[in-house]
């Protein structure tokens, strides 16, 4: 009976990345995606562990009928219960006995990682819940130690440690505070660098490496809620603005046994620096640690003793622009270390030569290059070092499409693993083994997912679901432009349905612009538009959305780092003037173009109409930073440097300065509890078109979030307010 259920389980991780890519549209700081259960293998490799019908079992992912139950309904139902936990997430002890089960959950920030926790205990057939002295959803990031007798967790900016047998719960630190935050970290690391959990136990479970973030200097910014009682409050945000010094980060080490505190003695200013990875050295005694300058041009990879704190610089990186870190690991997050050679050296990822390219490195800093040539690596998928090969994405030929390759360890040439005939995003969960993958396909004329397939052979154990859209109801296509800077750049569009190329169509651009996301990929739903009511082809619009340079495209260094100093200037300049190439075609009507974004997307919509408004004529922003001094410092920084050292390019590239040539229909949409990108930008930008007297038009969302997704009906009406400006100022249909 578990057969279909498991099935999708087979292709739950194929499912989270998709909605993502799709219901998002490329939204960068989107807040509605929450973390999903981490896929999880058996010991063999050829089973996954997963929740199925409210139990967790063992399924074996070639035959999904074979399947284990490794905690029923009965067994995760509380004694004072009648009803199993509402499992969010599980992860199972290295001996497989401990389940430790996350519930109840509440989000913090983006996401749902505060919650319950709970452990069943199979041999001795029994379910706990550990952190009781605690209030209800209230531990964050609980993890067992590696030998299964332990549980670690936050709550409350400590963290604890709780003996599974006694129940005994020991305060591994004491003085944390909305400031003085452990294991854990601030709104900006979170947002900006992914690092969310900050502790991790040591491979012997004797000790605990954690992070110390001192937020004690930055300032709070107040979003007001006007709404839920007669007299407004303010909500208080810890949120370090552009050119504000950074807090301090620390690392540190606690004995279990005497709660013996090291902290390491990392060099430089504590406060000028971001330690954005941290993991054990595969052994007890060392921890491996990246730290960036504020700037983040500079790398270094320290090797710290825990037993006096002492670090060793091994390895140090410098770039011109800047060092990516959340971009060049896998999902966004830095956690986890590439330990081979039984720890002897570890896999880095790097630009250094101008592509993004894997390096084996030992403790000594010495490197080899693994993955020579003109192409970029995407991500790690799987380092399978028993056959001496390490898997990875990359599209070397079509920076809208993905595959996946291997490479010796010793280095060499790549292997292409996908089959050819198979155009599209291709994503692999591959086994600890190497053996066997999960295997996703989509592209924009068909998605394929659920299957499982062998490697490196790619033969097929079991097949997935498969849906390809008819020939005649294909609506994608793909285009290069090639702008009068002589910059090729990649596009969609979709037409009219009942296109005529006679007619000239309006055209309606979709935009984002940053560093954060791509909006030109090869996957399915690539062109969906969740805010339009109707159907846009149906109407007689044209779709477009094209990828300026400064986008995280698989196109190299320098590709991508063209927009240092220069977001909202070279990236906007990009897509105005392959704006201008397509108007040049002979169906679009250059006097009905439209642009919309949303975040990023927003701010350069807001660019485009303001500073191109001899080619858009309507323009729908959504959250956008009107004034890139008032985002934060890790991301803006990143990207554009320290403004007290050069204030200009913020200045060049902010809407409100160029808020002026306002001559086209300006739909503005922000919500005032976005505790990302803050209302407070809107307001500027309001003052600046009211100086001018511009009119516009303007939607304030009441205490929604980023994602505006928040309270009845909101979605709906957003959608509604979308669609009808777009056809009151840019009619749909050819002429």
């Amino acid at each position: 009976m578990y057969m279909n259920n498991i099935r999708r389980a087979i292709f739950s991780t194929w499912y989270v990345l998709f909605v993502f890519t799709v219901c998002t549209l490329g939204i960068n700081h989107v807040v509605n995606a929450q973390f999903g259960q981490q896929t999880q293998w058996s010991v063999d490799g050829r089973a996954i562990i997963t929740l199925e019908q409210d139990e967790i079992i063992e399924a074996s992912v070639i035959n999904p009928q074979q399947h284990t139950v490794l905690a029923s309904k009965a067994a995760l139902t509380p004694a004072d219960g009648t009803a199993p936990l509402a499992v969010r997430r599980f992860s199972l002890s290295q001996d497989r006995n401990n389940i430790l089960i996350s519930t109840n959950t509440m989000r913090v920030w983006r996401y749902d990682t505060r919650g319950d926790y709970w452990v069943y205990n199979r041999r001795a057939n029994t379910l706990k819940q550990v952190g009781t002295r605690f209030p209800s959803s209230s531990l964050m990031y609980a993890k067992l130690s590696p030998d299964g007798s332990k549980v670690a967790y936050v709550s409350d900016h400590n963290l604890y440690v709780e003996d599974l047998d006694s129940g005994t719960v020991t305060a591994l630190t004491q003085d944390g505070t909305d400031r003085i935050i452990h294991g854990t970290f601030d709104w900006a690391y979170e947002e900006e660098f992914g690092c969310r959990d900050g502790f991790r136990w040591s491979p012997d479970g004797r000790k605990i490496a954690f992070w110390t973030i001192d937020a004690r200097t930055i300032r709070n910014f107040l979003l007001i809620n006007n709404t839920d009682s007669a007299y407004s409050y303010t909500i208080p945000v810890e949120y370090p603005k552009v050119g504000e010094t950074p807090s301090g980060a620390f690392i540190s080490v606690v004995d279990i046994a005497n709660e013996r505190i090291v902290k390491m003695s990392i060099p430089g200013d504590p406060v000028q620096h971001y330690l954005p990875r941290m993991e054990w050295a595969a052994n007890g005694d060392q921890l491996i640690i990246q730290q960036l300058d504020r700037k983040q041009q500079e790398s270094n990879v320290y090797l710290a003793n825990v037993v006096d704190g002492q670090c060793t610089r091994i390895y140090q990186e410098t770039d011109e622009a800047w060092i990516d870190v959340k971009g060049r690991w896998n999902d966004d997050d830095p956690a986890g270390w590439e330990w081979i050679d039984g720890g002897k050296a570890f896999i880095w990822v790097s630009e250094k030569d101008g592509w993004r390219h894997l390096y084996r490195i030992d403790r000594q800093g010495n490197e080899k290059l693994l993955t020579p040539g003109d192409y970029d690596v995407i991500n790690i998928a799987r380092i399978d070092e028993a056959k001496g090969y390490v898997y990875f994405s990359a599209s070397p030929e079509n920076a809208t499409q993905r595959y996946l390759y291997r490479v010796a360890l010793a280095g060499g040439t790549a292997e292409r693993i996908t089959p050819e005939g198979q155009e599209g995003t291709h994503d692999y969960t591959i086994s600890p083994n190497g053996m066997i993958a999960l295997h996703q396909y989509s592209s924009h004329t068909a998605i394929s997912r659920g299957h499982v397939v062998s490697l490196p052979d790619h033969k097929t154990y079991v097949d997935g679901q498969y849906h390809e859209v008819p020939a005649e109801e294909r609506r994608v296509e793909f285009f290069k432009v090639t702008t009068t800077d002589g910059i090729e750049m990649d596009g969609w569009m979709v037409k009219p349905t009942a296109f005529d190329p006679s007619k000239k169509y309006p055209v309606v651009f979709y935009v984002y612009g940053e560093p954060a996301g791509q909006t030109v990929v090869d996957s399915y739903g690539t062109s969906a538009n969740r805010l339009y009511q109707g159907d846009m082809a149906g109407d007689g619009y044209l779709y477009i959305s094209v990828e300026n340079r400064g986008t995280p495209a698989p196109k190299g260094r320098a590709w991508r780092k063209a927009i240092y100093k220069n977001i909202g200037i070279l990236n906007v300049r990009d897509q105005a003037m392959a704006a201008r190439e397509i108007l040049n075609w002979p169906f679009v009507d250059s006097t009905r173009v439209a642009v919309w974004g949303w975040s990023g997307g927003g701010s350069s919509t807001l660019n485009l109409l303001f500073q191109y408004p001899e080619i858009y004529q309507t323009g729908i922003a959504i959250a956008a930073v009107g004034n890139q001094l008032m985002y934060d410092n890790i991301y803006q920084e990143r990207y554009m440097g320290i403004p007290q050292e050069d204030r200009k390019p913020f200045v060049e590239g902010s809407p409100v300065t160029h808020a002026r040539h306002l001559r086209g229909h300006l739909l503005y949409i922000h919500g005032t509890g976005d505790d990302n990108v803050h209302y407070q930008n809107a307001e500027l930008l309001i003052n600046e078109l009211i100086s001018y007297n511009k009119q516009f038009s303007l939607m304030a969302y009441p205490n929604r979030s980023h994602s505006i997704s928040e309270g009845e009906g909101t979605s709906h009406h957003l959608s509604t307010l979308y669609t009808n400006f777009l056809r009151q100022h840019c009619p749909p249909g050819g002429r």
